[in-house]
């Protein structure tokens, strides 16, 4: 089994159950609205902190290394040097459904990387976005895992 694979699924893991929790710790709290951000205590920011943060940085990751891993692992014949070409491959072998599903979990992350915090209606908007795709974000890792299973010698399935 590829050490790149592993290190890599072993990251975005921690990623994931970081960002499960976040996101247990709202559960049914959604959607949010301006004045349910505005009155968060600090303890429950830091949870909404941890959750854009945790989505990015699994997000990151997985496009970054983990992506990269699969198709390494697969053994993948190809040059593959632009990303979009990754992602096509991954939907063509079946470690994802979607490319496009993909650029949009990409530009959900780009939307953390603006921070408004003098505006509780853009980050409830941005969350409330945010939240059932971090449920996509979590099931594609989720898929990959198992597809990989079959080329790293592991049983996930």
């Amino acid at each position: 089994m590829s050490v790149t694979y592993t290190q890599s699924l072993d990251v975005c893991k921690r990623h994931a159950a970081r960002l499960a929790w976040a996101m247990s710790e709202f559960r049914g709290k959604f959607p949010l609205s301006a004045a349910v951000i505005a009155g968060l205590n600090n303890t429950e920011l830091a949870v909404l902190d941890q959750f854009s943060t945790r989505f990015a940085r699994l997000q990151d990751a997985m496009g970054a290394k983990l992506f990269p891993a699969v198709l390494e692992l697969t053994k993948e014949q190809g040059n593959y040097q632009a990303f979009l070409d990754k992602l096509n491959r991954l939907e063509k072998i079946g470690a994802i459904e979607s490319a496009d599903q993909w650029l949009i979990l990409r530009e959900m992350r780009n939307e953390f990387a603006h921070d408004y915090p003098d505006d509780p209606a853009i980050q409830a908007a941005i969350l409330n976005k945010a939240y059932p795709l971090a449920n996509e974000l979590l099931a594609i890792l989720h898929k990959i895992e198992l597809f990989a299973s079959d080329y790293s010698g592991t049983s996930d399935k």
